[in-house]
């Protein structure tokens, strides 16, 4: 009787073992070699150029830039040197750091105080409001009524207009509604019932239990302000008032560093314009890249649960 038992287990072994797939077959070997096989190749493919931009704001200028590399065969600082010195990467340093993180805080609050209303079921002609607002996703009024809008607030050549104007983003206001209807209204009831107002029950029950979709609005939020350019364009006449983005596509459009001089002087012979170009271009994208590992484990779960309820 044991040894039947016996047999019979041993003889299930290969069954369940093909069934987790510890054996694979033939075709399913080679899917996960090519599957392999491609993400690597994306990998690199996406890797490669941050890394030789990086090598290449490292090297010395004796180095020719046609070439190749992911390491610098001679090590400089020169041209970090000549960019973190200009008063003008302070000034659009200072600007950008203003206008990412106010800017987030604002569209942070200005979108939960609207996306929470429109999670309730009972609000009156809830469907109506959320239409009137999806709908601005597919239509604008323009560059000249926008800009018209902007004069009229008197903000131009102020900061506060790269901020105002896309305070609430409808995309990220509709993903925080979705998310906010997954929350049981359980909830809110016992704190209705224990003497809590609106207020009280959104700072201190739901913004608590929406973290990963905070996370997500916050990146968002944040990469939008870091890497937007043409609103400053629009908007802001005094060079000390704009963003890095504008100073970035100034360099690398222009083909000079010259505008890295507050004077306006001729750059250096010891230094290579393709290579100050690449200190900029580093100097501009490492600090929204640092930033992100820090929120990243938000962001798949609050994206997820976001897009589908609702």
């Amino acid at each position: 009787m044991a040894s039947g038992n016996r047999r019979t287990s041993q003889h299930s072994i290969p069954r369940i073992a093909h069934i987790v797939g510890v054996h694979k077959t033939t075709g399913e070997k080679l899917f996960d070699i090519g599957n392999c096989t491609f993400i690597v190749l994306l990998c690199v493919a996406t890797i490669y150029p941050f890394l030789y931009l990086l090598a290449l704001s490292l090297s010395s200028v004796n180095v020719p830039v046609t070439k190749a590399y992911i390491i610098p065969p001679e090590w400089s600082l020169a041209n970090y040197i000549k960019v973190l010195g200009s008063p003008y990467i302070g000034y659009g340093f200072l600007n950008s750091i203003f206008r990412t993180v106010i800017g987030t805080m604002i569209t942070l609050v200005m979108v939960f105080i609207t996306a929470y209303p429109l999670s309730k079921r009972d609000l009156p002609n809830r469907s109506f409001w959320t239409g009137i607002i999806v709908f601005t996703m597919f239509f604008g009024g323009g560059l000249i009524p926008s800009y018209l809008l902007v004069v009229k607030l008197g903000l131009i050549n102020s900061l506060w207009s790269m901020i105002f104007p896309i305070a609430i983003p409808t995309f990220t206001l509709i993903i925080v509604r979705n998310f906010l209807m997954t929350i049981p209204q359980s909830l809110e009831d016992s704190a209705r019932i224990d003497g809590a107002g609106v207020l009280t029950i959104l700072i201190r029950i739901v913004v608590p239990l929406s973290l990963p979709i905070v996370a997500v609005a916050s990146l968002w939020t944040a990469v939008m302000h870091w890497n937007s350019w043409f609103d400053c364009l629009l908007y802001i006449r005094d060079a000390n008032k704009q963003v890095l983005q504008v100073l970035l596509r100034r360099v690398v459009i222009e083909g000079t560093s010259d505008i890295l001089d507050k004077e306006n002087l001729t750059v250096s012979l010891s230094l290579n314009t393709e290579m100050v170009k690449a200190a900029t271009t580093m100097v501009v994208t490492i600090p929204i890249v640092i930033v992100y590992p820090f929120i990243q484990k938000y962001f798949v779960k609050g994206i997820l649960i976001g897009s589908l309820k609702g």
